[in-house]
């Protein structure tokens, strides 16, 4: 060996070794600024350290961490994502979850429902842990998000101006005699608990004087600036003569806290007590007071991770005597979560009490959430909406006159290095809306729910019969239906071992939740939509189609699409004792109707892949692409005025001829009615094939005459389940016809 060479290796030896300790050291450093919260520094030398080595797992995953705590959240899901491809979730097993967190909180809700779809097949052996149980709660929360992005509000948040909010962290709690009252911290890093943190810095209470409408150069509050201590999250006695706020120590990267009490006079600050232990339970981080005045006493909310909670911070409260006297508390049970339920504001004049959470149906990390008092006890969680909410964390939301408030940190907040690291504070005035919506408008707001599609189980309603009718209401079909669950389970997973077993357990279990139960949740917005414009004696027309399975003749399940159609007439002529029924029949007070168009296409736009072997039941009737083939869709609404009636209407709008061979011709009658009070005038129809033609008895129509239409169906080429469509038009109205043909060509 040449000493040339031995140089070279020595050389190389001691390159390798003090890479591998300054890796060592980036490593060490970066984890230690970790715990202690400054996730900007922790990221300078985790970069460094991926300089050197970009593929260790446990550098990717400790990197992709600090980025969800720093709220990357773009950088978090691709390097969490990274993370799974590697291991698949069996050295980390949260990364699964953490990655469809992150897609949700960019908005990306369709890669979101994915992921969370494949966790919790992932984390299926554990259902009762919180791995599973937060990746169900969150496949649930995104399809909501899908449907209520719908119904997004035109109105725009404004950033309050930087005289209040600063490219760090601040954090609104109330405006009072005349000032906004704030939370900040103006330094560089950011705190997993939604503050900016750093060792060297302090959240500190501020206030901006707010004169017609501006807000002036924001203040320290210096008489409630502890030492050493952090303060925020401040709140006004009724009387205004108590203010309660959080007096917090550094606990690593979180705060423990503390509520505590100044007196307030003339704008003066003064005797700092802390509150007893009934409201400060020793070891518990208490903080984020808000006061309420419920049934002539005083209340004091506040959220606290105590032992008794159900799992991370829960939201309590305490009835207060005497201004000084606090009763027992008690755990706000209708909304509390095993995540986090946080800065709670009550609102006086809508009774509701306000707060954030991570757990229930919301669009990204915390939403704004609110709970009305009703008959002395609080409802369950109602998610705020668009704009108050956002896929980014929305927190501290409160009220003062017409005007709301809410500090959140979604893209357009100030920031210095990261856009969605730090949080401003936004207002929200939603003015008077001076004139109704017009027509089109209304047309367009209730086509936003759509389609709404609603699911059977094979053969329902109405079994082994061939009528067009029932008296089954769709809503009581669906609850026979998801009671079915378990034995989809177990058909479905019939013949399978292991995991795979389990994977088809849960492909039946998303189905229901994603289409089944979701559909009714469309239904029950739609269904809300549209009767507040009948209410407003607008007259609608609902177009529905029917979807079969192909287990059944093809005739047979025309019929059968046919009831399903009548199971939602039913349910919306049961609904709120009747009140869609005059409506519906046609002797409505203010003359508002609802009208139903009819298309019963039963298995003709089903998928020729799925089983019609009734013996192969597991296939046919239990799996998932079978399940999802028995359907009617809401597909369409128009609204009926006069210049947009039909001129004309059909006996049937389809016929179906059967079972038939590929060298027969057939033919059948539509009769077609003029229903207007003139003479009607026939252009050339539009036919979707030349295996199709037409012979009218005649092209003009006298007011109420009936015609027939004679319509003959060749195969010709045509194989399998064959559906035609005719299109006829009129000279005297732009709204057409549509009929169609159907049949099976036998080859």
């Amino acid at each position: 060996m040449s000493r040339l060479y031995l140089i070279i290796l020595f050389i190389g030896l001691c390159f390798l070794g003090n890479t591998q300790k300054d890796l060592s050291n980036y490593l060490k450093f970066a984890k230690e600024q970790y715990q202690k919260g400054d996730y900007i520094y922790a990221l300078q030398y985790y970069e460094k350290a991926m300089q050197i080595d970009s593929n260790t797992i446990e550098i990717l995953w400790e990197y992709a961490e600090t980025n969800r705590a720093y709220k990357d959240y773009r950088k978090a899901e691709y390097y969490y994502k990274k993370v799974y491809n590697r291991e698949d979730t069996k050295i980390y097993p949260a990364s699964l979850l953490q990655l469809g967190l992150m897609q949700k909180q960019n908005g990306k809700y369709d890669e979101a429902i994915e992921t969370f779809k494949l966790a919790k097949k992932k984390y299926t052996k554990d259902k009762k842990g919180y791995l599973y149980q937060k990746s169900k709660r969150e496949f649930e929360s995104c399809l909501w998000a899908k449907s209520a992005i719908k119904d997004t509000s035109q109105h725009v948040l404004q950033q309050l101006p930087e005289t209040v909010n600063t490219p760090n962290s601040e954090f609104g709690h109330v405006i009072y005699d005349g000032k906004l009252i704030f939370s900040s911290l103006r330094g560089d890093s950011v705190h997993g608990n939604e503050e900016v943190y750093s060792k060297d810095y302090k959240t500190r209470l501020y206030s901006s004087s707010v004169k017609s409408s501006k807000f002036e150069k924001s203040e320290k509050i210096k008489a409630l600036a502890i030492e050493n201590m952090n303060s925020g999250n401040g709140t006004f006695s009724k009387d205004g003569l108590r203010f309660y706020f959080s007096l917090c120590q550094d606990a690593g990267y979180n705060y423990k806290c503390k509520i505590v009490v100044a007196n307030y006079l003339d704008g003066n600050w003064n005797s700092i007590d802390t509150l007893g232990e009934i409201i400060n339970e020793v070891n518990a981080n208490t903080t984020m007071p808000a006061i309420a005045f419920i049934d002539g006493q005083e209340v004091l909310f506040f959220s606290s991770d105590r032992e008794t909670g159900k799992g991370g911070m829960d939201i309590y409260y305490s009835f207060i005597k005497n201004g000084q006297q606090f009763g027992k508390v008690q755990a706000l049970k209708s909304v509390n979560s095993p995540d986090n339920e946080i800065s709670p504001f009550w609102d006086d004049k809508m009774q509701r009490l306000y707060f954030s959470s991570t757990w229930h149906n919301g669009f990204g990390g915390f939403d704004v959430f609110y709970t009305e008092l009703i008959n002395g006890a609080f409802a369950g969680p109602a998610n705020l909406g668009i704009p108050i909410n956002s896929s980014a964390n929305d927190t501290y939301f409160f009220t003062y006159q017409d005007t709301n408030y809410v500090t959140s940190n979604r893209l357009g907040v100030l920031f210095s290095k990261n856009p969605t690291c730090c949080s401003d504070i936004f207002s929200l005035y939603i003015p008077v809306r001076e004139t109704p919506l017009t027509l089109k408008e209304t047309l367009v707001e209730l086509n936003k729910r759509l389609p709404v599609t609603l699911y059977f189980h094979n053969d329902w309603p109405d079994p082994k019969t061939t009528a067009t009718t029932t008296k089954i209401n769709y809503l009581d079909n669906y609850k026979d239906y998801v009671a079915l669950i378990p034995q989809y389970k177990k058909e479905y997973s019939s013949g399978l071992n292991g995991s795979k077993s389990m994977d088809a357990q849960e492909d039946i279990e998303s189905f229901f939740i994603e289409y089944v139960e979701q559909g009714v949740k469309d239904l029950e917005l739609f269904r809300d939509l549209m009767l507040e414009e009948l209410k407003k004696g607008i007259s609608l027309e609902l177009t529905i189609k029917g979807f079969a399975s192909p287990l059944a003749k093809t005739d047979y399940n025309v019929n059968l699409t046919k009831r399903r159609i009548a199971s939602l007439v039913n349910y919306l002529e049961a609904f709120n004792q009747g009140e869609f029924k005059p409506y519906l029949n046609g002797n409505s007070a203010n003359g508002a109707k609802i009208s139903i168009k009819e298309i019963p296409f039963g298995e003709y736009t089903s998928n020729k892949l799925i089983s019609d072997n009734p013996n192969d039941q597991k296939n046919s009737v239990y799996s998932r692409a079978a399940s999802l083939e028995r359907k009617i869709e809401i597909q369409s609404i128009s609204i009926v005025s006069a210049d947009s009636l039909n001129v004309i209407s059909s006996d049937v709008l389809i016929q179906d001829f059967g079972k038939i061979g590929a060298d027969i011709a057939v033919s059948t009658t539509f009769k077609i009615t003029n229903t207007s009070n003139q003479l009607v005038n026939f252009q050339t129809p539009e036919i979707s094939c030349d295996c199709v033609r037409l012979v009218f008895s005649k092209m003009t129509l006298n007011a109420g005459e009936t015609m027939d239409l004679k319509v003959y169906f060749n195969p010709q080429r045509e194989a399998g389940n064959v559906l035609k469509s005719v299109v006829l038009k009129t000279l005297e109205s732009s709204r057409t016809l549509k009929l169609a043909v159907s049949a099976e060509v036998l080859p």
